[in-house]
């Protein structure tokens, strides 16, 4: 039996919620359908794609990395005290949570999570 964490809805939260997702192309993204089905049921959560690579026929933005008018535009103000949650490769995390503490948020309201390869080469 699968047991899973109770959601936004089921938690009856109305915390708005903006996730920033950084992917090579739309056919790398992981859980897109869902997502989708999710900013569809809830009206507090908010999903903005950034393709690094190759962008949808549908997108007028090009290809390009997440950068400091990326997060600008689509994160939260750093005046409204967001939580901010980083999770990513070592190098996207650091750029990324550096990008923030420019953008005037409080490094104690940043979260990170690394994952893959570590260290040097070998």
């Amino acid at each position: 039996m699968r047991h899973e964490q109770p959601g936004r809805a089921a938690a009856g939260s109305r915390v708005p919620f903006r996730l920033v997702y950084s992917v090579r192309t739309a056919e790398d993204g992981y859980y897109t359908d869902e997502l989708r089905r999710r900013v569809r049921d809830d009206a507090g959560l908010d999903v903005r794609y950034v393709y690094t690579r190759r962008t949808p026929p549908e997108r007028p933005e090009p290809a390009g990395r997440i950068g400091v008018a990326t997060l600008n535009t689509y994160g939260w103000p750093a005046d409204l005290a967001p939580a901010c949650f980083v999770c990513g490769p070592t190098g996207f995390v650091e750029t990324a949570a550096d990008i923030l503490v420019a953008l005037g948020h409080d490094p104690r309201r940043i979260r990170t999570e690394r994952f893959g390869p570590s260290g040097g080469d070998r």
